[in-house]
């Protein structure tokens, strides 16, 4: 959809200081287009612009998305401060999403950092709604700091069905959780090398060595999927600002398997 459609804001959550989560629905239609976990709307704040912002809420849902976006320039501050009432222009869905079809039947290892879980709560939602269908799944989770962690209030539900393990940079006395980079996790993590898709999200830098780590463990490159985030204006690989190697992360990603990417991963711009 290249025209953007009128949407309302129905729910607002400050989740963290300035990245909010927000629900929107169509003004002129009872029912929403349907996503994979992974994809994306071009969202638009009238008279800011517009910015890709992935799905962060269940791909089960019918008549509303739920975007979690974070206040860093001119656009994604317009956005932020919509409250429930307020309307926003929408194109989408978008883009190639996580390999679903592929997670049946696996040991599924989800790793993420900071924003980068908001892409990847599609994914869990569905694996935690359905666990009877995958080998075992791992949730890890990384942050800077304990208040800057997403969704913990979830974290409680998720735990009840998956295993979930939390890592911070740094933190206060009254934190009682691991302290370090999640590449520790990752390192001590103990999964079936031969049955283990792993689903990487978060700054590249982040991404970068979680795939050095699991390649140490002899996780094949075949079964290593990340989600990059560039300059996407377009969303539907016109415009070529999101161009990247020979793809356009806004149509051939933004999920890639990392064997079809290893070549230019390393490379910062292309």
């Amino acid at each position: 959809m290249n025209t953007p459609q009128r949407y309302q804001v129905v729910h607002r959550q400050l989740e963290i200081p300035a990245t909010v989560t927000l629900e929107i629905q169509a003004v002129d239609a009872a029912h929403i287009a349907p996503f994979s976990p992974g994809q994306f709307n071009m969202l638009y704040g009238f008279g800011a612009g517009e910015v890709p912002i992935s799905f962060s809420g269940s791909p089960n849902a019918r008549q509303s998305y739920r975007h979690t976006l974070r206040a860093v320039g001119k656009t994604s501050e317009a956005l932020s401060q919509l409250q429930v009432g307020d309307q926003l222009g929408v194109r989408g869905p978008f883009g190639r999403g996580w390999p679903m079809d592929l997670l049946i039947g696996k040991h599924v290892l989800i790793i993420a950092g900071g924003l980068g879980l908001a892409p990847l709560r599609p994914v869990i939602e569905t694996l935690v709604s359905q666990t009877d269908q995958y080998a075992g799944i791992q949730l890890f989770y990384g942050g800077k700091r304990p208040e800057e962690l997403l969704y913990l209030s979830q974290f409680k539900t998720w735990r009840s069905a998956i295993d979930v393990e939390i890592i911070v940079d740094r933190a206060g006395p009254d934190w009682s959780g691991h302290i370090g980079v999640i590449t520790q996790l990752v390192n001590t993590a103990h999964f079936p090398v031969s049955n283990t898709i792993a689903l990487v999200c978060g700054p590249e830098i982040m991404m970068r060595f979680s795939v050095q780590t699991l390649q140490s463990k002899s996780l094949p490159d075949t079964a290593i999927y990340v989600s990059m985030e560039r300059n996407m204006h377009c969303a539907i690989g016109h415009c070529g600002h999101c161009q990247w190697g020979p793809n356009f992360i806004c149509k051939d990603g933004p999920v890639f398997c990392y064997d079809d990417i290893a070549s230019w991963f390393y490379q910062k711009e292309l």
